[in-house]
Formats: C-alpha cells, structure tokens, sequence
C-alpha cells in the first residue's frame, strides 16, 4: 500500500513516523486496557465490561479531525477515541471499572456509570460554564441503543444557531458555527427508529453532524441478516446522498482496516460538515469484535470457525501493524518493544487504580474494626459482635457495602445498652452512610444557588381595570418579551412557526424573530427533544414543544435516558436546561386528553414537571425557568387558551414560584387538592358545597416535581382535618404519589379525624366527547358527592345520607 503524502498533510517523513507510531501506541494500549479489564470482571473486581476492541483504528481517524469546540455523542466503544484526545488515561479506564466514586480519579462519572461511558466538563465547581471552544468535549454517554442520535442533532444545530443567529455572550459556546457534532453507532443500532428518525431530520435542517457506524456484522448475538436490509446500512441510506439539485448527506464508506482511507475520509468529513453544514455519515465496515460484546458472554457460541479466523486476520490493530512493517515505518524489534512497554504500563496502571479504589475503605476498614472490638468488650453481647469484627478482618478487599453492613448489623447487638462505645461506633455509622450515600445520590437537581427555586416570586399585577384577554394572548405577549430578553432563547416543534402552534400562543413571534428562533419542526417527537437537549449543553435556551401531552411518550425514553439524568450521571459537570413545551389535560377523545402524570413524574425524577392553571401561571414558570439552569417540563391546560383572564402589566417579570402550593380559596372543613384544569372544576363544586355548609379550602399544586417545599398542606390539614385529592390521572397514578408526599413525608397523618381519599378518574383512557370526559374523569358531582360522603362519615347528623 502507497502512503499518500495528503495522509499527513506534508509533513516531514520523521514527523509523520512519530505520527504513525504514536497512533499505534494508543491503538495497543486500548486492546491492552481491554484485555485486561476483561480479566478484571471475570476475577469480580469490576462487575462489568464492554469494550472497544476491533474499532482502533477508525477511532484514531476520528480523533485526527476532531477539534476544540467540537463535541462527541457516541456510545459505549468509543475508549480508544477518549485515549487519542488524552481525555482517557488508563488509570482512568480501570478506575471506571472498579466504579471509584471520587470524581478526581474516575472523571467519568464517579461510578455512576459502568465503564465505557465518557464524559468531559462543561461546568465549573461553581455551576458556570467552562469555555467549551477551548475543549475538546464529550456529552455524557448513556447505555440505551441509539439513545446518542436525538442529542447529536441538537449538538451539531447550536452550530447552525450559532452561525446564522446574533446570541449575545456566545463567545463560550460557539466560534462562528464551526463545531462539529461526531456521532458514533454500532451497525446493529441503526435498526432503532430513533436512528432513522434523527438521520432523516440532520437531513432536513441540514446541520454540521458526522455520523460514524462501527459495522461489525453482528448485534451480541444477532447477525447483520437479521438486522439489516440487504446487510448494508449506507445501502439503505443511499437516498440521502446529496446531488447537485438536492439537500443531503455525503455518505462516505471505508474499510475499518485501512489507515490511510480512514484518514482522508474523516479530514474530507470535518471539511464538508464544518465549512459548508452538511451532515455526513461514514460507514466503517469490516470491523471486528475480538472479545464478542460483553464479559456477559463469549462469541465463540454464534459465531462460525470461519468467522472467528477471518477476525483474526483482519483485526484492525494487526492489518495496521502489517501496514507499518511493509512500509519500513518501525521495525519488528522496534513494535516489539513498544508493546512490551505498553503491556507493562497498562498493567502498572491497572495495579495503581485498584490500590488506588481501595486505600480509603481499608482506612475506613480500620477504624471500623477498632470501634467494632471496643463495643464488643463493653457489651453483653461480645461473642456476637466479635463475629461480626472478624468478619469483616476477614474481608482483604472491602467495599463500602461491607462496612455499612457489617456496622448496623453490630448496633442491633447493643440494643438497650448504654455506653461510650456505643455511641462511637453509632457517629461513625450515621457519617459514614451519610458521606456515602452522597456519592450516590447528589445531582439530581442543581444544587448551585442559581437554580430556578431561588428565583423569587414575582406575582402578577394588574391595572386598575385591567383587559380581559384569551389566555393564549398573554403567553403571547409574554415569549415575546422572553424572546426579546434573551438572544439565546428559540422554541420549535409541530406548527409552532408559521401559524404559531395550533392555539396561537406564538402568534406572530416567527416573522419577528425568524424561523431559526421560532421554528417548524416534523412529526418526530424524539429528535424534537434531541435537539433541545444537544442545543441546551451549547449554551442555548430553547423550549422544545411536543404538541400534544398524549404525544411526550415518543419521545419519553429520550427524557428519561438522556435529559432527566444528564446532571445526575455527570455528578453535575454537564447540563441541559431544556424547557418542554406541551398541552394537556381536559378536552376530547383518547389522544388529546391525556393526564397521564404517575408514569411522567416516577419516570422523570431529575426534571421539573410544572401544571400551571392557567396561563398566567405558565406565563410565570417560563420566566422563572429561564432565570434557572434545570430542565422542565411544562404542562399548558389544553383547554385554557380561549379562557379569559386579565392582562397583567408586568409580563416578562412575573415569576411564579417552582415547589410552592397555592392556598386559592381558604376554607375550614377539608383540604382539597388538585392542579391543572381540574382546578376549575374544584372550585366550582367547592362555592357548591358552601350552599350545604361545607367550607372546602382549594389548594392548587401548581409543581409536582418538586412538591410543596414549604409543607403547606400538612398546616392546611392541620387546619381541616381532613384530605381528599382529586386528579385525572388513573386510580393510583399522580394521586397516590401526592398522598404519600402529605401523609408520610409531611407528616399529615397526625391531623386527620377521616380517611385521607382520592378522587381519580377511570382506569381507561377517556373517552370521546363531553359526554366521553363527564363519564372518565372527576366532573364537578363526583367531586360534591365525594366530599359530601367524607362529612357524612363524620358527621351524619349535620350531613345526612345524599344518596
């Protein structure tokens, strides 16, 4: 094989062999890593392992083109990569593994995530943004197959943003729109729909993505044949092919194998995307897989002799060591010291890192069995305790498990007794759960005092006669304001451009701000919440809109995977403050009434959920979130936007408050609960009840994550003795979570003379109709009656049987 002087940009022959040989470097210390940290599992000192072995080489061809500014979005093969931009070292690699939770050893995740899954920082330790065009950046990686793809296109669109839209403050984020967005996908994952889905939108909006697919043939077990039409995915992709008439992608395919195509198709994929914002796709084929998928398996048992031996000369590292050999770059002695440093540096590295995990539960090991033999000397129950302590000696390698254990399995021994030593081994349990579970746990939600609970309430106010106006008037005039505040703020989605989404909240604001800020969007739910998500690590503020709530669960995995845990799984060095936009609650037939609240707030712990009744309300929360950093989602009562209401005069001030409850009429008899459009309703049926001497105080959720910070419902029950929730979402759903927040957490349960209830609405979807809605959810009888019976229980005398 020639070597193409383009291959290494005219450099001098001994600056190209350093080249050369340094590439090999990496690509042997990456085999080696994996190699080893196979061993690692199968000898249990990691749990598990997935590595990139067989894809050096095109990962080493990739790092070559990326640039500071640029980010990556890939998956969980992409370790050689991580090591060619030194944001991986070996030591790192294994402290992965062993899930080390110091964030200055495993800077991935500090354990969070299993290994191969990799990150950089976006944040400083004061929750401000690094300057991401001098880095080199990384989002945050997560397991799911082809759960990359929706994020990638939101990276590669803030390009775009950034290039064709004056943002104020940008110089952090963007140089001119010239990142690029590096997607990486194994071959069997582009059979996901997200991968079509996302594909099909770069295509659209014509955004700077490079796109590589590892094609090994295989997904674990499953061959192409199963997977793939005609076993080739730029094949089926082949209509995306730009023409001198069309839009599209250029779609390039090269041999995993060879150096020199792998270089000239990366450096004619980062010109085509980064000057002209053309997305690309470059399909890497002839890969292998030298340890089948996972330490969960062996592909011994699916693949054929053939197929095993055909890996074996064409795994890429030995093809480019052959390469190097042929050429006279190195020398067999040369290479054969090289990995023989390699192999002993990785298994220093190896040896460093796992000491390195254990010193400080050996430590804690330590003082753990001295405060164990003390308490047992100075109890009755010594030989039990003693066990316990020489149990633990016993352990050479604990883990904080053992500890936690071992200590509170010891304090039911001194049950009863009283005495120094007791109280020792006690502090240092509750400290040592406390420290410990902190590594685990932090990061759900920003913890920095810029978050949107600080925002201060900003009621709204009113002239002195104030205009009455269509709800969808105020949130209007209101994103304009936003609109017009922040430079860094656009919304997309279903119709939200040219007409201004189907209920005319965003009347207007396209033609003022262009249809890069206020824009239309296909059907495509997923990649809808991608491009928030990618855009919003960019430094952008946008508000992503799903047009329907019943709609949001094609796009949930999306949320749930990537967005609701980025903060978390990152221990806060990445963030996505996306807003979600949506409509729901009341209206008519299956799949434009949803209230679906129970699965949305279990499944999106890490997200703000917001259910504002009326549109000043949400008028309020957008502003308060865009004060904040965290991600929302924001549920607009659907049948609210032709509601009058009157004008306040400080839009675009007005802030209401996130995880505050609304006392909206005091009563003295029974606390009722409710949010959204169902309030109205609760109302209505509370003024109802005055007439038959029950005085109802109506309490408006307004949040659900978070809820009632400040506990005013158990002062509320306090007050009334007596609770009853009523809701729309199924019997079990949203309401039980909110009888569990008052009761247990709160604490409510000691002020109640009745059974707290819940008022739901039916099992099913709700029908079709006001005859189909009356006959689904809680309508205003059900709710008299049911808090009619709660009095009657307690009182049949004042409130005898109604029916």
């Amino acid at each position: 094989m020639n070597i193409d002087s383009e291959a290494s940009n005219d450099i001098s022959f001994d600056d190209f062999q350093l080249q050369i040989l340094k590439d090999y470097e990496i690509a042997v210390t990456s085999r080696e890593c994996s190699l080893l940290g196979r061993r690692e599992v199968l000898t249990g000192k990691a749990k598990f392992g997935i590595f990139g072995d067989g894809k050096e080489l095109p990962q080493l061809a990739m790092a070559r083109s990326f640039r500071d500014g640029d980010f990556r979005s890939g998956y969980y093969r992409d370790q050689t990569f991580m090591m060619a931009l030194d944001l991986l070292s070996p030591k790192e690699f294994f402290h992965g593994l062993y899930a080390t939770t110091d964030i200055t050893k495993e800077t991935m995740s500090a354990g969070r995530q299993m290994g191969g899954h990799f990150t950089t920082f976006s944040l400083n330790e004061d929750g401000s943004w690094r300057d991401l065009t001098k880095q080199k950046n990384s989002s945050a990686d997560i397991s799911c197959t082809a759960g990359q793809m929706p994020r990638l296109l939101g990276l590669a669109q803030a390009s775009k943003i950034y290039r064709n839209v004056k943002v104020q403050n940008s110089s952090k984020f963007s140089d001119n729109g010239n990142e690029v967005a590096w997607g990486t996908i194994g071959n069997a994952s582009t059979s996901e729909g997200v991968f079509f889905e996302t594909i099909n939108a770069a295509g659209v909006l014509q955004v700077p993505m490079v796109i590589s697919i590892w094609d090994d043939n295989y997904g674990i077990s499953v061959h192409a044949k199963h997977q793939t039409t005609k076993e080739d995915i730029s094949k089926i992709l082949a209509g995306f092919q730009r023409d001198q008439k069309n839009a599209g992608y250029e779609i390039l395919k090269v041999k995993g194998w060879d150096y020199t195509a792998l270089i000239h198709a990366y450096e004619n994929a980062s010109d085509i995307a980064r000057d002209e914002h053309v997305p690309v796709i470059i399909h890497i084929t002839e890969l292998t897989q030298p340890q089948g998928h996972s330490t969960s398996g062996s592909h011994e048992r699916y693949k054929s002799e053939e197929r095993l031996q055909w890996e074996k000369d064409n795994d890429c590292n030995k093809r480019y060591r052959e390469w190097i050999l042929e050429n006279r770059i190195a020398t067999e002695e040369d290479l054969k010291t090289l990995e023989k440093n390699i192999k002993r540096h990785v298994r220093s590295a190896r040896k460093e890192a796992w000491e390195e995990f254990l010193a400080p539960h050996k430590q804690q090991k330590k003082i753990l069995v001295n405060l164990l033999d003390n308490a047992a000397n100075s109890s009755i129950n010594k030989n039990f305790i003693t066990k316990i302590k020489n149990d633990l000696i016993a352990i050479e390698e604990p883990i904080k498990k053992d500890m936690a254990s071992k200590a509170r399995k010891a304090l039911r021994y001194l049950l009863g007794e009283s005495s120094k030593e007791k109280d020792l081994l006690a502090a240092w349990t509750n400290n040592f759960l406390e420290e410990s579970q902190a590594k685990f746990s932090t990061y759900l939600y920003n913890e920095q005092s810029n978050n949107a609970l600080s925002v201060p309430e900003v009621r709204p106010s009113y002239n002195t006669e104030p205009e009455e106006v269509d709800g969808r008037v105020i949130l209007r005039d209101n994103f304009d304001l936003l609109f017009e505040r922040y430079s860094q703020a656009l919304i997309f989605g279903e119709d939200s451009g040219a007409i201004g989404d189907v209920n005319q909240g965003l009347e207007g604001l396209q033609k003022k701000y262009g249809e890069l800020r206020v824009a239309d969007v296909g059907i495509r739910e997923a990649s809808i919440i991608g491009q928030g998500i990618g855009m919003a690590m960019r430094g952008l503020r946008p508000i992503a809109e799903i047009q329907y709530l019943d709609y949001i669960f094609y796009a949930l995995f999306t949320l749930t995977d990537d967005l609701a845990t980025l903060l978390y799984r990152t221990v806060g060095k990445q963030r996505a403050p996306l807003i979600v936009r949506t409509r729901g609650h009341r209206l008519e037939g299956i799949w434009h009434s949803g209230s679906q609240m129970g699965g949305l707030i279990h499944l999106l712990r890490g997200m703000y959920i917001l259910v504002p009744r009326n549109m000043t309300k949400a008028a309020g929360f957008y502003n308060t979130l865009m004060k904040g950093n965290e991600p929302a989602l924001l549920i607009e009562s659907l049948n609210g936007y032709r509601l009058k209401e009157p004008m306040p005069n400080n839009l675009g001030e007005l802030c209401t408050p996130i995880g505050v409850v609304e006392v909206v009429r005091p009563g003295e008899d029974i606390t009722l609960l409710s949010y959204g459009s169902t309030l109205r309703i609760v109302m209505q049926a509370a003024n109802e009840l005055k007439e038959v001497g029950i005085d109802a105080e109506v309490v408006d959720a307004q949040s659900l994550l978070p809820f009632d910070l400040r506990k005013d419902l158990c002062k509320s029950v306090k007050k009334t003795s007596r609770l009853l929730v009523i809701d729309e979402d199924v019997p079990g759903g949203c309401s039980a979570y909110l009888i569990h927040e008052i009761i247990e957490k709160q604490g409510a349960y000691k002020y109640l003379d009745s059974a707290p209830q819940t008022l739901t609405a039916k099992p099913h979807r709700p029908a079709y109709a006001t005859d189909g809605d009356y006959f689904s959810k809680p309508n205003l009888e059900d709710i008299f009656e049911k808090v009619y019976s709660i009095m009657h229980e307690s009182n049949p005398m004042d409130f005898p049987k109604l029916r």
